[in-house]
């Protein structure tokens, strides 16, 4: 029965990538527009897709390396976690995640100059439809190839150890995608804002910066293909993390119902998510925002519906249910505090922008105010979810693991609506794409309007998307680490053990340093960006004028190359941290390792998140014409705020939401190799 059920929710995965051909092919007959505009869309293309490859050639080698250690580990413990069938899974995992990301990036490059081209014939209407379809088809593959590469490894090995090995292919490659892709974009975005818009003059997306380019084909590889991946991983993490606390929560001939359950609610929340895209219908003039919202809202009634009626039929109770609906109210909660944070509807963005009238430094302090205030609401929103999901579920199984099962599900309700959140993210830097290439092919100035009102709207959505990333990656990580201290049998953690302690106070320190060698790592980039267009408008005559094209590969080689010399020492610090800590001073001193990662990384993460989207959108505001206008001074502080808000949060803050996760899904893999510890 379980194997039977568990090919049957990998059904709902197939179902989803289906429909992501079918969205595809359906984006792929409409209209490009212009020569110009195919033009330079296809640039925009080729230079997302060879990044993309010059990126997997390391991660190649990569996955290859960690493949052999799995395999070599496993021969030497004889562990039932740690051996070469986890090794496949990590393998697979890698697999489906590289897949997931360059399939959703190739849709949105083909989808960002239809937009504009829906934008110049047809209107809002038709450009909403065109770039949300596109994201659509990144989300149905994040979740459409989670659910099913979850699904059959676990129907056909019956074995939920097995399946760590797949969560930490995903993560890995997850952590990659978006390090690199996070200094690729916002080294182009840095460079062509500093330069073009408060040395040069000239507006955003202009044809005559070089950078623009580089710009435009790094929100693909930042955020649809890292975004995307970073998801994946998160999807698979609280999947596998349900399906093996309820194998250890629940005794007896109908345990594995606990154990599929997560898998079915999983399958249904993705049919839902389809059917909450079919909502998604703009009208001309009004807000695209709330077109997006009732897709999502949508969505949301149809998993609540579905999780009460197969709590009560599968597992006889109501109280998964209720652990569940927690789970997604306290991720659309946090999307909606996010919302407020971010957005220049409310008094927090339009604060910033008016501090930008005394400069940029009262800009940026503004900013960092705002970040820091954020992370209350949500921090307590985490700590409801957390409460309720182990209340309502504790006291149901066999030993006292129940409750913990109960935050696994939680993590599940939240990431059960992924299909439709990750549609509705990747929806924005295809908006943004849109308006990037109305401006360099010249459409009419009512075309930008529209390009610029879905790009508006795409900034608060990337907001939401992240804060609801950030939710998903505290529950997740919850869950993740209660599943690791049971296999390494810690009961307790003491909090007066002094390896603990140290544990803690290095495990809060590695998501600071982690962010330090990102941001030290845009910083590099930027600055290689900004004297090559600098160079580039002091010696090419007549490029300012409009008389000579700019070298725009030149600056999509040198994003390129240096995020992929920047990404690696991130990458290797979040692997390597927890095996050192393990085996030094063994499994207690990890979890306290893990312990206080997670309680930082939460807290810098949401900072660095709404701070940066917050600076973003209050010089949105100022561009609408308040405080001055474009050009004016207030509108250059903002500029200076958007930037160091870029790679906050871009490249920094969602890189820290994979962090917490790899580290706690490495330690769960090399379990086996910490005891006691050699030091001590």
């Amino acid at each position: 029965m379980l194997s039977t059920l568990t090919y049957l929710s990998a059904i709902g995965g197939v179902v989803a990538l289906i429909y992501a051909i079918i969205l595809a092919v359906r984006i792929n007959k409409m209209e490009s527009g212009t020569e110009r505009m195919k033009e330079i869309a296809q640039s925009i293309n080729e230079g997302a897709k060879a990044f993309l490859f010059s990126e997997y050639k390391i991660l190649v080698i990569f996955v290859a390396t960690v493949f052999v250690v799995i395999s070599v580990c496993g021969i030497i413990t004889k562990s039932d976690v740690l051996n070469y069938r986890t090794a496949l899974a990590f393998l697979i995992g890698a697999i489906l995640s590289t897949l997931a990301g360059y399939c959703g990036m190739s849709v949105a490059t083909k989808a960002n100059v239809r937009t504009a081209n829906a934008a110049k014939e047809k209107g809002m209407n038709s450009a909403l439809s065109t770039a949300f379809s596109g994201g659509a088809v990144m989300g149905m593959c994040v979740s459409g190839l989670g659910l099913l590469g979850v699904c059959l490894i676990y129907a056909i090995t019956g074995d939920d150890n097995i399946l760590f090995g797949f969560s930490l292919g995903a993560s890995s490659i997850a952590l990659f995608a978006r390090v690199g892709g996070g200094i690729y974009t916002k080294a182009a975005d840095v460079g062509a804002d500093l330069v073009g818009k408060v040395e040069a003059g000239i507006p955003e997306d202009d044809p005559r910066n070089p950078a623009t380019i580089a710009d435009n084909v790094g929100d693909n590889v930042g955020d649809v293909a890292g975004m995307g991946a970073d998801l994946f991983e998160s999807y698979a993490g609280s999947l596998i993390s349900a399906i093996s606390l309820g194998v250890l929560a629940f005794s007896g001939s109908s345990s594995w119902k606990y154990a599929v359950f997560p898998c079915l609610l999983s399958a249904i929340g993705l049919i839902s998510s389809i059917i909450g895209t079919l909502f998604v219908r703009g009208k001309d003039g009004k807000n695209p925002q709330k077109a997006l919202n009732t897709g999502t809202y949508v969505a949301s009634i149809l998993v609540v519906i579905s999780a009460i009626l197969l709590s009560y039929f599968m597992l006889g109770t109501f109280r998964f249910a209720i652990a569940i609906i927690a789970g997604l109210l306290v991720g659309l909660l946090i999307g909606t505090i996010t919302e407020m944070y971010t957005s220049d509807k409310f008094p927090f963005v339009k604060k910033i922008a008016k501090q930008s009238e005394t400069g940029s430094a009262t800009t940026i302090i503004s900013g960092i105010a705002v970040g820091m205030q954020s992370t209350l609401i949500p921090s307590i929103l985490i700590g409801v979810g957390i409460f309720v999901a182990y209340f309502v579920t504790n006291g149901t199984g066999a030993d006292g693991t129940s409750g913990i099962y109960g935050i696994a599900l939680a993590a599940v309700g939240m990431l059960s609506t992924t299909g439709i959140t990750v549609a509705v993210d990747a929806y924005g830097p295809i908006a943004d794409n849109a308006g990037g290439i109305a401006e360099m092919s010249n459409l009419p100035d009512e075309v930008r309007e529209i390009t610029d009102s879905l790009d508006s709207v795409g900034n608060t959505t990337a907001a939401i998307g992240k804060g609801f990333a950030i939710g998903s990656a505290a529950l997740t990580a919850l869950a993740l680490f209660f599943t690791f201290a049971q296999k390494v049998n810690l009961a307790t953690i003491d909090i007066m053990n002094y390896k603990v302690v140290i544990g803690l106070l290095v495990g809060g320190m590695l998501p600071f340093l982690f962010s330090s060698l990102t941001m030290d790592s845009v910083s590099k980039a930027a600055q290689s960006m900004i004297e090559e267009v600098r160079r580039q408008f002091r010696t090419i005559p007549g490029i300012l004028e409009g008389k000579s094209k700019p070298d725009y590969k030149n600056c999509v080689a040198i994003s390129t190359h240096a995020a992929l010399r920047q990404m690696i020492l991130p990458g290797i610090l979040a692997i390597v941290s927890p095996i050192i800590i393990g085996v030094l001073l063994g499994a207690e001193a990890l979890g306290g390792m893990l312990g206080g990662s997670l309680t930082t990384g939460v807290l810098l993460a949401i900072f660095m998140s709404n701070s940066g989207g917050a600076w973003d959108n209050a010089k949105k505001y100022i561009e609408g014409g308040h405080h001055g206008g474009k050009g004016s001074p207030s509108h250059k502080a903002a500029v200076v705020g958007d930037t160091v808000g870029d790679p906050f949060k871009d490249t920094s803050g969602p890189s820290i939401n994979i962090l917490i996760k790899l580290m706690t899904i490495v330690s769960l893999v090399f379990a086996p190799l910490f005891g006691n510890g050699i030091i001590g």
